[in-house]
């Protein structure tokens, strides 16, 4: 603990910008770091059981966790949320003593933990779960009514975790395999979970829903989603094959999801062309209708955009390319690639999660109406950049960076793409990215190592300044005669992008750095020089 503090001490040293940062604590730690109790155990397998009542706000069941053992250890660490309540934990039908610190739960196991051998907990839980507040960025349970007072009910849990609503192992690093998902809810409502339908099980006066996820999947990734739904679907041939496409939405939304929803054939074959086959055929595709916005759940991607183009009917850009697709259905998409099959180790890093899936609504727009399109978009977008404090958040204590990391991240990729010059180099690098880590939790330095390999261009200046910092490089310059004198500043050490310029409608390359350099432009007389907007600098022409 000692050694945690000394380096929040140094980091709110070093980046004067967190000085707003809140004061962490032992909780914060416990829910965002690896400790001891997680570390000696990898995860294998859930089967979850939950029985929903929607009237009462009241859930129920118990969860399964299969783990193999890495080394040994008697305690392990469960995460359980209040006000719900674990009732019982057992191993190989032994009732076990547990100690619980707030949301972290210690168990003690009696059977001793042999490494490389699989076993088995089984934990029992009750109550009622924290409602979300403004789903999905306050999570929890959002319990709603369809207009034909059927309850609606969805969950939504990213940052504050799958614990809020099941036991878990819930830090990101750790992935489970696979998941059965076992859903009972009153006799007229269906669930619509991750994964594939199995089988429904009828009850006198309940269905309970068997779902199963063959794939690897996060924790916040599952979901649970009951209403009043009827279902449509199709096949879309994709680089892997047939991939069932299947649509749960309210009944009284039917004629206008068929309309909207096929935006989403739309959406597989550009991603498919851009970041290569969805991660996830064995475990299909879904859209789900939930009473919030939306959300990223794996092979279950919920929606709530209302059935119109932009968000919420708005164009986040200003550009008026926003209005050309549901921003939900191609944004919560994009997440499939970049959050799904590829996932953050820490929420620190959720840049990666969100900055590609960002900027893959401009590359939707790339595939269907072509580069101007997809820049003036993602141009646009820049107004909505705050510059509050870094991308990166601060490791180990559940803490994400700034909302920038949306825009400002889109926008930085953006820049990146004009360093290549070769968009089909681009496409095979964005493609290499799901591939190289595929079904794979990372961290940004995996990723940043990657893309400097891939491009052959050394970016750890690039990403200091963009990920680590609220500077965005001003380019100065001033006209002498026929030569252009200019320079970097507010930038990081060795920060050297190159930016491309136009004079007089004809293109060139500046090399700028700290220091002031000269170079003699390529077109003779009176010189009109403008700087390329798709690289995201500030621009000060000091001849003015």
């Amino acid at each position: 603990m000692i050694r945690f503090l000394l380096q929040i001490c140094i980091l709110l040293i070093v980046l004067p910008v967190y000085c707003q940062a809140p004061i962490f604590t032992a909780q914060d730690t416990l829910r965002g770091s690896i400790t001891d109790e997680r570390a000696w155990w990898d995860l294998s397998y859930y089967n979850l059981d939950i029985e929903v009542n929607p009237e009462e706000r009241y859930i129920s069941g118990r969860n399964t966790i299969r783990y193999k053992v890495l080394s040994e250890n008697q305690v392990i660490q469960i995460d359980l949320q209040s006000p719900l309540t674990i009732t019982k934990i057992t191993q190989d039908g032994y009732d076990l003593v547990f100690n619980s610190i707030g949301n972290a739960h210690w168990v003690t196991l009696l059977k001793p933990q042999k490494i490389g051998e699989y076993n088995e907990l089984i934990v029992n839980y009750l109550g009622r779960p924290k409602e979300a507040d403004n789903a999905p960025w306050d999570g929890g349970f959002s319990w709603s009514t369809d207009k034909n007072g059927n309850p609606f009910v969805a969950t939504s849990c990213q940052g504050l975790g799958a614990s809020v609503w099941w036991p878990n192992k819930d830090h990101m690093y750790d992935e489970v395999d696979s998941m059965a998902i076992n859903v009972t809810v009153p006799k007229n409502l269906m669930d619509v979970s991750n994964g594939r339908l199995r089988e429904i099980e009828e009850g006198a006066n309940s269905k309970t829903y068997h779902w199963f996820v063959a794939n690897p999947i996060n924790n916040y990734g599952v979901n649970v989603n009951i209403g009043d739904y009827v279902y449509f679907g199709e096949i879309f041939e994709g680089e892997n094959g047939p991939l069932s496409m299947d649509y749960y939405v309210l009944r009284d939304n039917l004629d206008l999801a068929e309309k909207q929803f096929k935006q989403a054939g739309l959406m597989m074959e550009a991603f498919e062309h851009w970041f290569g086959p969805y991660p996830f055929y064995e475990d299909g595709f879904k859209l789900v209708e939930v009473p919030y916005l939306g959300m990223e759940h794996q092979s279950s991607v919920t929606y709530g955009n209302k059935y119109q183009n932009g968000y919420l009917g708005t164009d986040l850009s200003g550009s008026g390319w926003g209005l050309k697709f549901d921003f939900i259905i191609i944004h919560e998409s994009g997440h499939e690639w970049f959050a799904n099959n590829i996932t953050y180790k820490d929420i620190a890093d959720m840049w990666i999660h969100e900055s590609f899936t960002a900027y893959s609504e401009n590359l939707y727009l790339d595939y269907y109406f072509g580069p101007e399109a997809s820049a003036e978009y993602v141009i646009g977008t820049r107004s909505r950049i705050r510059n509050d404090r870094p991308i990166i958040g601060i490791y180990g204590v559940n803490y994400k960076g700034s909302g920038d990391m949306y825009y400002k991240g889109a926008n930085m990729l953006h820049t990146l793409r004009q360093l290549l010059e070769d968009d089909e180099k681009w496409r095979q690098i964005l493609r290499g990215l799901n591939k190289e880590f595929y079904h794979q939790t990372v961290t940004t330095n995996q990723i940043e190592n990657y893309l400097s390999e891939q491009t052959k261009i050394d970016l750890t200046a690039f990403f200091n300044q963009y990920l680590r910092t609220t500077q965005i490089p001003v380019l100065e310059f001033s006209l002498q005669n026929n030569a252009i004198k200019y320079r970097y500043t507010n930038i990081v050490r060795d920060f050297d992008m190159p930016v491309r310029i136009k004079v007089n409608d004809h293109e060139q390359w500046l090399f700028p750095k700290a220091e002031w350099q000269t170079e003699n432009l390529n077109n003779k007389g009176s010189n009109e020089v403008l700087v390329d907007e798709n690289f995201y600098i500030l621009v000060k022409n000091l001849s003015d």
